[in-house]
């Protein structure tokens, strides 16, 4: 019987659908030890000898792990997979997975959750009040401002008619736009350029790759207009950190709401921690209680349907394997 890590907090231990779905699927389930984190190289070698797939939260999946294991799938739970050398998994024949189509409302809603905060500056007027200090600030409207998506994936347009509902104007860059949504939508699409300068919101939503990395950087943040506001739901690793704090500290951004971060969890010495004009939440915009199931059961299916000799096409991130593979 194939043995199934689940590692993901929320899930280890749990009984839940996916838990379900993968055990009527003939698989055996299996957890780190209790209150084990496998965040490290030679711990994740350790507690993956004799397992055959993974359903994996952030775990390193280096090429010398990938190389000193018997896996044959990681299923990761959520969108994002830039903890995993995706070639490495490749050569090793490893399929990698992600849960798409499964967390954008959360991701979306989280996003406006962030841009109300920064806004109506919700964070440290609780703070105050909470202080006994009564400051009523005078906030600026968000309403007829205009709304600069970096990427018009599922999640940017889950985002749209939100945002549109708020009364904003979306703009969107992506490197392969859906120009039929666009145009559906009343969505200008620009270049990143054009977007950095016509507008007072910039919301990330490109993946974590090497063609990202710290993609917002001193020059882009100048790019952005004056007062302007910045949202990541992301990949910290999209952004030079300093650089944002930097643009945060000398006002060339008005505020920022940011739900991933270059190291997580985010330390408390941070400078980020002592800027009251940013919103800090702890990388979990994609777990609402209704996307922590529907992620987790997609990726246990994508592991059943693996084994069972199917091919789950809109989940596979590397689907070079498709020809030849087996489990």
């Amino acid at each position: 019987m194939p043995r199934v890590m689940v590692t993901p907090p929320e899930l280890v231990r749990a009984d839940t659908p996916c838990h379900e779905v993968l055990r009527s699927g003939g698989m055996e389930i299996v957890y780190p030890p209790e209150g084990v984190r496998l965040l490290d190289e030679d711990r994740l070698i350790s507690h993956l000898q004799g397992v055959d797939a993974m359903l994996a939260g952030m775990e390193p999946f280096t090429r010398r792990v990938l190389s000193n294991t018997r896996l044959r799938v990681i299923a990761r739970f959520g969108v994002g997979y830039d903890a995993i050398d995706v070639p490495a998994a490749t050569d090793n024949g490893v399929v990698v997975t992600i849960a798409a189509g499964a967390n954008q409302i959360s991701v979306a809603e989280h996003m406006l959750a962030l841009l109300l905060g920064v806004f109506r500056n919700v964070a440290l007027r609780d703070r105050n009040v909470r202080a006994g200090k009564w400051q009523r600030q005078i906030v600026p409207r968000l309403a007829g401002r205009t709304l600069g998506l970096v990427g018009l994936g599922r999640i940017g347009k889950a985002i749209t008619p939100r945002a549109q509902a708020l009364g904003l104007t979306v703009i969107a860059y992506d490197p392969f736009p859906d120009a039929a949504f666009a145009q559906q939508h009343a969505v200008k699409l620009c270049s990143l350029d054009e977007l950095l300068a016509q507008a007072d919101i910039v919301s990330l939503h490109l993946p974590g790759t090497a063609e990202t990395a710290r993609m917002f950087d001193a020059r882009r943040f100048s790019q952005m207009k004056r007062g302007s506001v910045f949202i990541n739901t992301a990949r910290g690793g999209l952004v030079d950190e300093d650089a944002l704090i930097d643009a945060l500290q000398s006002g060339q951004l008005w505020g920022a709401g940011l739900d991933t971060f270059v190291t997580e969890p985010l330390p408390a010495t941070s400078r980020l921690c002592q800027l009251d004009n940013v919103v800090l939440t702890p990388h979990n915009a994609g777990i609402d209680q209704q996307a922590v199931l529907d992620v987790s059961v997609a990726a246990a299916r994508a592991i059943v349907e693996l084994y069972q000799g199917r091919w789950p096409e809109q989940y596979v991130v590397n689907r070079e394997l498709r020809a030849g593979w087996k489990w």
